[in-house]
Protein backbone atom coordinates (compact mmCIF):
# COMPACT_ATOMS: atom_id res chain seq x y z
CA UNK A 1 0.00 0.00 0.00
CA UNK A 2 1.32 3.45 -0.90
CA UNK A 3 2.17 5.78 1.98
CA UNK A 4 0.33 9.03 1.29
CA UNK A 5 1.40 12.15 3.15
CA UNK A 6 -0.61 15.34 2.81
CA UNK A 7 0.21 18.30 5.06
CA UNK A 8 -1.82 21.36 4.25
CA UNK A 9 -0.22 23.35 7.06
CA UNK A 10 2.33 22.87 9.84
CA UNK A 11 3.86 25.74 11.81
CA UNK A 12 5.91 26.20 14.98
CA UNK A 13 5.31 29.02 17.44
CA UNK A 14 8.33 31.26 17.84
CA UNK A 15 8.97 34.48 19.75
CA UNK A 16 7.85 36.71 16.88
CA UNK A 17 4.82 34.72 15.81
CA UNK A 18 5.19 31.42 13.97
CA UNK A 19 7.47 29.63 11.56
CA UNK A 20 5.72 27.90 8.69
CA UNK A 21 7.30 24.50 7.92
CA UNK A 22 4.78 22.88 5.55
CA UNK A 23 2.23 24.56 3.32
CA UNK A 24 0.26 22.33 0.94
CA UNK A 25 2.92 19.63 0.96
CA UNK A 26 2.28 16.16 -0.47
CA UNK A 27 4.47 13.08 -0.84
CA UNK A 28 3.74 9.49 -1.87
CA UNK A 29 6.07 6.60 -1.00
CA UNK A 30 5.54 3.30 -2.79
CA UNK A 31 5.31 0.13 -0.74
CA UNK A 32 8.71 -1.51 -0.28
CA UNK A 33 10.74 1.49 -1.41
CA UNK A 34 13.55 3.28 0.43
CA UNK A 35 13.19 7.04 0.11
CA UNK A 36 15.81 9.50 1.33
CA UNK A 37 14.66 12.99 2.28
CA UNK A 38 17.59 15.28 1.53
CA UNK A 39 17.70 18.98 2.25
CA UNK A 40 19.28 21.70 4.37
CA UNK A 41 18.94 21.98 8.12
CA UNK A 42 15.59 23.42 9.12
CA UNK A 43 13.69 22.34 5.99
CA UNK A 44 11.36 20.03 7.94
CA UNK A 45 12.85 16.54 7.48
CA UNK A 46 12.57 15.58 11.16
CA UNK A 47 9.15 17.19 11.42
CA UNK A 48 7.94 15.09 8.52
CA UNK A 49 9.14 11.87 10.16
CA UNK A 50 7.48 12.76 13.46
CA UNK A 51 4.20 13.45 11.66
CA UNK A 52 4.36 10.12 9.81
CA UNK A 53 5.16 8.34 13.08
CA UNK A 54 2.15 9.91 14.79
CA UNK A 55 4.35 11.71 17.33
CA UNK A 56 3.23 15.14 16.12
CA UNK A 57 -0.49 15.61 15.54
CA UNK A 58 -0.41 19.40 15.62
CA UNK A 59 -0.82 19.87 11.87
CA UNK A 60 -3.53 20.13 9.25
CA UNK A 61 -3.63 17.21 6.84
CA UNK A 62 -3.53 13.44 6.91
CA UNK A 63 -1.20 10.45 6.59
CA UNK A 64 -2.73 7.47 4.83
CA UNK A 65 -1.57 3.99 4.00
CA UNK A 66 0.97 3.77 6.84
CA UNK A 67 1.84 0.12 7.61
CA UNK A 68 0.97 -1.26 11.01
CA UNK A 69 4.40 -1.96 12.53
CA UNK A 70 6.63 1.08 12.81
CA UNK A 71 10.32 1.23 13.70
CA UNK A 72 12.07 4.54 14.28
CA UNK A 73 15.58 5.73 15.11
CA UNK A 74 15.93 9.34 16.21
CA UNK A 75 18.83 11.75 15.84
CA UNK A 76 19.88 10.78 19.38
CA UNK A 77 19.87 7.08 20.41
CA UNK A 78 17.24 7.69 23.16
CA UNK A 79 17.91 4.41 24.94
CA UNK A 80 16.46 4.05 28.44
CA UNK A 81 19.52 4.55 30.66
CA UNK A 82 18.25 2.31 33.47
CA UNK A 83 17.74 -0.65 31.11
CA UNK A 84 20.37 -2.87 29.50
CA UNK A 85 20.74 -3.00 25.73
CA UNK A 86 18.90 -6.33 25.66
CA UNK A 87 16.06 -4.94 27.77
CA UNK A 88 15.78 -1.86 25.56
CA UNK A 89 15.24 -4.20 22.62
CA UNK A 90 12.76 -6.37 24.51
CA UNK A 91 10.74 -3.32 25.55
CA UNK A 92 10.27 -2.51 21.86
CA UNK A 93 9.56 -6.15 20.98
CA UNK A 94 8.27 -8.07 24.05
CA UNK A 95 8.02 -11.34 22.08
CA UNK A 96 11.71 -11.29 21.15
CA UNK A 97 13.05 -14.70 22.20
CA UNK A 98 16.64 -15.49 23.13
CA UNK A 99 17.62 -16.72 19.66
CA UNK A 100 16.08 -13.74 17.89
CA UNK A 101 17.75 -11.37 20.35
CA UNK A 102 21.12 -12.98 19.73
CA UNK A 103 20.63 -12.73 15.96
CA UNK A 104 19.71 -9.05 16.23
CA UNK A 105 22.70 -8.22 18.42
CA UNK A 106 24.96 -10.04 15.97
CA UNK A 107 23.44 -8.27 12.96
CA UNK A 108 24.35 -4.88 14.47
CA UNK A 109 27.75 -6.01 15.81
CA UNK A 110 26.59 -5.80 19.43
CA UNK A 111 27.71 -9.25 20.55
CA UNK A 112 28.84 -9.07 24.17
CA UNK A 113 26.98 -5.81 24.83
CA UNK A 114 23.48 -7.10 25.55
CA UNK A 115 23.99 -6.74 29.32
CA UNK A 116 25.60 -3.30 29.04
CA UNK A 117 23.74 -0.16 30.03
CA UNK A 118 23.60 2.86 27.69
CA UNK A 119 26.00 4.81 29.89
CA UNK A 120 28.63 2.15 29.25
CA UNK A 121 28.37 2.44 25.45
CA UNK A 122 30.30 4.57 23.00
CA UNK A 123 28.21 6.73 20.69
CA UNK A 124 28.76 4.25 17.86
CA UNK A 125 27.53 1.33 19.97
CA UNK A 126 24.56 3.36 21.22
CA UNK A 127 23.58 4.21 17.63
CA UNK A 128 23.81 0.53 16.68
CA UNK A 129 21.62 -0.36 19.66
CA UNK A 130 19.06 2.27 18.60
CA UNK A 131 19.00 0.85 15.07
CA UNK A 132 18.67 -2.69 16.43
CA UNK A 133 15.70 -1.53 18.52
CA UNK A 134 14.06 -0.05 15.41
CA UNK A 135 14.46 -3.40 13.61
CA UNK A 136 13.44 -5.48 16.65
CA UNK A 137 9.75 -4.92 15.95
CA UNK A 138 10.18 -6.31 12.40
CA UNK A 139 8.85 -3.01 11.04
CA UNK A 140 6.82 -2.64 7.92
CA UNK A 141 7.76 1.07 7.90
CA UNK A 142 11.18 2.26 9.07
CA UNK A 143 11.86 5.92 9.87
CA UNK A 144 15.49 6.99 10.30
CA UNK A 145 16.38 10.53 11.34
CA UNK A 146 20.04 11.35 10.60
CA UNK A 147 21.13 7.86 11.74
CA UNK A 148 24.87 8.63 11.50
CA UNK A 149 24.89 12.08 13.12
CA UNK A 150 28.00 12.99 15.16
CA UNK A 151 29.94 9.86 14.20
CA UNK A 152 33.50 10.03 12.94
CA UNK A 153 33.80 9.33 9.22
CA UNK A 154 35.23 5.82 9.51
CA UNK A 155 32.44 4.68 11.84
CA UNK A 156 29.86 6.50 9.73
CA UNK A 157 30.90 4.53 6.64
CA UNK A 158 30.97 1.22 8.49
CA UNK A 159 27.55 1.75 10.04
CA UNK A 160 26.12 2.88 6.71
CA UNK A 161 27.27 -0.37 5.10
CA UNK A 162 25.75 -2.38 7.95
CA UNK A 163 22.44 -0.53 7.59
CA UNK A 164 22.41 -0.99 3.81
CA UNK A 165 22.81 -4.76 4.21
CA UNK A 166 20.06 -4.93 6.82
CA UNK A 167 17.62 -2.89 4.73
CA UNK A 168 18.33 -5.00 1.65
CA UNK A 169 17.54 -8.17 3.60
CA UNK A 170 14.12 -7.00 4.82
CA UNK A 171 12.21 -5.48 1.88
CA UNK A 172 10.59 -2.88 4.13
CA UNK A 173 9.42 0.63 3.31
CA UNK A 174 11.71 3.30 4.72
CA UNK A 175 12.03 7.08 4.98
CA UNK A 176 15.53 8.33 5.79
CA UNK A 177 16.09 11.98 6.68
CA UNK A 178 19.62 13.14 5.89
CA UNK A 179 21.69 16.08 4.70
CA UNK A 180 24.46 13.79 3.44
CA UNK A 181 24.21 13.25 -0.31
CA UNK A 182 26.36 10.10 -0.32
CA UNK A 183 24.16 8.49 2.36
CA UNK A 184 21.10 9.17 0.22
CA UNK A 185 22.76 7.89 -2.96
CA UNK A 186 24.01 4.67 -1.36
CA UNK A 187 20.97 3.74 0.73
CA UNK A 188 17.86 4.85 -1.14
CA UNK A 189 15.84 3.74 -4.14
CA UNK A 190 14.82 7.36 -4.63
CA UNK A 191 15.94 10.73 -3.30
CA UNK A 192 13.40 13.46 -2.58
CA UNK A 193 15.16 16.84 -2.56
CA UNK A 194 13.53 19.39 -0.27
CA UNK A 195 13.77 23.17 -0.41
CA UNK A 196 13.96 25.35 2.66
CA UNK A 197 10.87 25.77 4.82
CA UNK A 198 8.08 25.96 3.99
CA UNK A 199 9.17 22.69 2.44
CA UNK A 200 8.78 22.13 -1.28
CA UNK A 201 9.88 19.12 -3.31
CA UNK A 202 12.67 20.47 -5.50
CA UNK A 203 12.99 17.20 -7.42
CA UNK A 204 12.92 13.41 -7.21
CA UNK A 205 15.78 11.22 -8.37
CA UNK A 206 15.18 7.45 -8.78
CA UNK A 207 18.30 5.30 -8.36
CA UNK A 208 18.18 2.08 -10.35
CA UNK A 209 21.70 0.81 -9.62
CA UNK A 210 21.93 -2.10 -7.14
CA UNK A 211 23.12 -0.95 -3.71
CA UNK A 212 26.13 -3.25 -3.76
CA UNK A 213 27.44 -1.69 -6.97
CA UNK A 214 26.94 1.97 -6.16
CA UNK A 215 30.31 2.69 -4.57
CA UNK A 216 31.96 2.19 -7.96
CA UNK A 217 29.64 4.65 -9.74
CA UNK A 218 29.24 7.15 -6.91
CA UNK A 219 30.82 9.98 -8.94
CA UNK A 220 28.27 9.47 -11.72
CA UNK A 221 25.41 9.32 -9.21
CA UNK A 222 26.56 12.59 -7.66
CA UNK A 223 26.58 14.22 -11.09
CA UNK A 224 22.98 13.11 -11.65
CA UNK A 225 21.98 14.69 -8.33
CA UNK A 226 23.68 18.04 -8.90
CA UNK A 227 20.68 19.59 -10.63
CA UNK A 228 18.65 19.17 -7.43
CA UNK A 229 21.15 19.19 -4.58
CA UNK A 230 21.49 22.38 -2.56
CA UNK A 231 24.64 22.97 -0.52
CA UNK A 232 23.67 23.98 3.02
CA UNK A 233 26.20 26.79 3.25
CA UNK A 234 26.59 29.04 6.31
CA UNK A 235 24.75 32.32 6.09
CA UNK A 236 21.80 31.00 4.13
CA UNK A 237 19.32 31.68 6.91
CA UNK A 238 19.28 28.18 8.42
CA UNK A 239 17.10 27.34 11.37
CA UNK A 240 17.29 24.17 13.42
CA UNK A 241 13.73 24.49 14.77
CA UNK A 242 12.32 21.91 12.39
CA UNK A 243 15.43 20.10 11.22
Amino acid sequence: MTLEIEISRKAYRIAKGERLVFDNFALEVADGSIVALLGPSGCGKSSLLRIVAGLDRDFSGAVGGAPGRLGMAFQEPRLLPWRSVADNLRLAAPNLDHAALADLLAAFELEGHGADYPGQLSLGLARRAALARAFAVEPELLLLDEPFASLDRALHLRLRGLLARRIAATGITALIATHDLDDALLLADEIVFLDRAPARIRGRLPIAAPRGARDEILTNLRASAEIYYMIDAPGNGNSEAAS
